[in-house]
């Protein structure tokens, strides 16, 4: 069955059909959209084991490899607010194609990197493309399954996506040894060209008929520059020097963005309400997982590189070392975010921080001679109970701490912020810690900057135990409602859909369910 909207053109025609499950359009329509966000989720993470082997063979230095990563997250971060919505309003299964094709070319680019600053900006444009995959595999989900199967759908895909992200870097050190750090872009390819032939044949358009007003474009032009000039500032002010010309133009064509972007906020329809901000809890909650997942973003850069560099771990051995961070995570955030609803989330969101600082000191032991068992997992263990701990607890509680209306936007805000925390970590935290040069390819300064940052990153994980004091213990408890009276199927105050590593649950936007008919 397929009609057409009130445009009538050939772009406006929409399939009227509700799947259900069990189906083999639902095989295909889940395998799409897992394999889409997939290819986005998996390389967030699965570059960190490369990184050494690109420093060697395109002879970076430590801002080079800085911006491989910081370059993906600059366009991630400032445009995935921007990606859900045009999905709502073009298609989202058109945008969802137009990612596929971009992330995929961009891939290739990446692998195919002559020189670094062709692989910098070749992630530049990869981000752009994992911008408009990562907000729309769900809201697909929730627009063409029927009512009473969404949730077993939204299951199926967050189980699997979580399992793709645990494995990513286990499967970029496989790629990096069986031949070249090129095989952790280029394998994206077949993926990406197995996830445009499902979504042809399996995935029908929907949008949202009652979006109003065009897409900010412009803001989203300006929390690119913005971010992009803080960071470039950032990231090579420690090899120019404070008062170099590139620096201090950087950082300040980046703050005159970032205010430009804060001031038209201001007008009607703007991409990110700033009435949000007046709510305590909302801003002390993402000030919580700005400051968390730059403690994150940093380490789990450093400690692969550390592992390989340092204790002479192989590539496959290094990203498998983090694998019981994310087991944890996937098999403890669920019921974190439960008991959160029962009892508040308050204690959650101080305890989980200060476990996230203690294994960080923890990981001091790390240094070349020292074994796995007795060194690195101990660590780690107590690392990723405080992830568990407070991840789903904090998204939660930025839902909460938001009007119903933009509960999709209070999503999106705390995504974007969890990304600038990385972004903004891996830019500050080597130079903090004295790693400049190719100091990483060195054990002794790798060792002396790693112990370092540790103790930098324990103090930011602190701290927002701290500040979570001043949380609302009560918000989750005034949210906990019918969703059938809140006029959409939403999740759970406490319970998140995707419990992954590189970025806070995903939740949906009100708008994401509706649909063409």
């Amino acid at each position: 069955m397929a009609g057409a909207d009130q445009g009538g053109d050939a772009a406006s025609v929409v399939e009227t059909v509700e799947v259900r499950l069990r189906t083999a359009r639902a095989r295909g329509i889940l395998a799409a959209t897992i394999l889409g966000s997939g290819m986005a989720l998996i390389d967030g993470t699965i570059v960190n084991v490369a990184l050494p082997w690109i420093g060697q063979e395109l002879n970076a230095s430590v801002s080079g490899l800085q911006w491989v990563l910081d370059g993906y997250l600059l366009t991630l971060a400032a445009l995935i607010l921007v990606g859900g919505a045009l999905g709502d309003r073009y298609g989202r299964r058109r945008i969802f194609q137009i990612g596929i094709i971009w992330f995929g070319v961009a891939s290739a680019l990446c692998g195919l990197a002559p020189t670094l600053e062709w692989l910098v900006v070749a992630r530049v444009l990869q981000g752009v493309g994992g911008a408009l995959l990562t907000p729309g595999s769900l809201a697909i989900l929730q627009s063409v399954f029927v009512r009473q199967d969404r949730s077993t759908a939204i299951g199926l895909w967050s189980g699997l996506s979580g399992i793709a992200t645990a494995l990513g870097p286990l499967a970029g050190g496989l790629l990096v040894q069986a031949w070249s750090w090129r095989l952790a872009f280029l394998v994206n390819l077949p993926v990406a060209a197995l996830t445009w032939w499902l979504t042809v044949r399996h995935v029908p358009e929907t949008r949202d008929l009652e979006a109003a007003g065009r897409t900010d474009l412009t803001s989203a032009a300006l929390g690119v520059i913005g971010l992009g000039g803080v960071t470039a500032a950032l990231v090579e002010a420690p090899a120019r020097g404070a008062g170099d010309g590139l620096v201090v133009a950087s950082g300040g064509i980046g703050i005159v963005a970032l205010v430009a972007f804060l001031l038209r906020q201001h007008r009607p329809n703007p991409l990110v309400p700033l009435t949000l901000f007046g709510n305590r809890t909302f801003v002390i909650s993402n000030w919580l997982t700005l400051l968390v997942y730059a403690a994150l973003g940093g380490i789990m850069v450093l400690l692969v590189m550390q592992l390989q560099m340092s204790l002479g771990y192989p590539p496959m051995l290094a990203g498998l070392a983090s694998l019981p961070i994310t087991a944890l995570m996937l098999l403890l955030s669920g019921g974190s975010g439960r008991l959160a609803q029962r009892v508040g989330p308050r204690v959650q969101l101080v305890v989980g921080p200060l476990l996230i600082a203690t294994g960080l000191v923890m990981l001091r032991g790390v240094v070349p001679g020292t074994g796995y068992l007795t060194a690195v997992l101990p660590g780690l263990l107590v690392f990723g109970l405080g992830l568990a701990t407070v991840v789903a607890p904090v998204t939660s509680t930025v839902l909460a701490a938001a009007p119903d209306r933009f509960a999709g936007v209070a999503s999106g805000v705390n995504n974007a912020i969890a990304r600038t925390g990385t972004l903004l970590a891996i830019a500050v935290l080597p130079a903090v810690a004295g790693l400049s040069g190719d100091d990483y390819a060195n054990p002794t300064a790798m060792t002396d900057g790693w112990r370092f940052a540790l103790i930098v990153a324990a103090v930011l994980c602190a701290t927002a135990g701290v500040l979570a004091v001043a949380v609302d213990n009560n918000v989750l408890r005034a949210a906990a409602v019918e969703p059938e009276s809140r006029g959409h199927e939403a999740a759970h105050p406490g319970e998140c859909l995707t419990c992954g590593v590189e970025g806070p649950p995903t939740h949906l936007s009100p708008r994401g369910i509706q649909r063409e008919r």
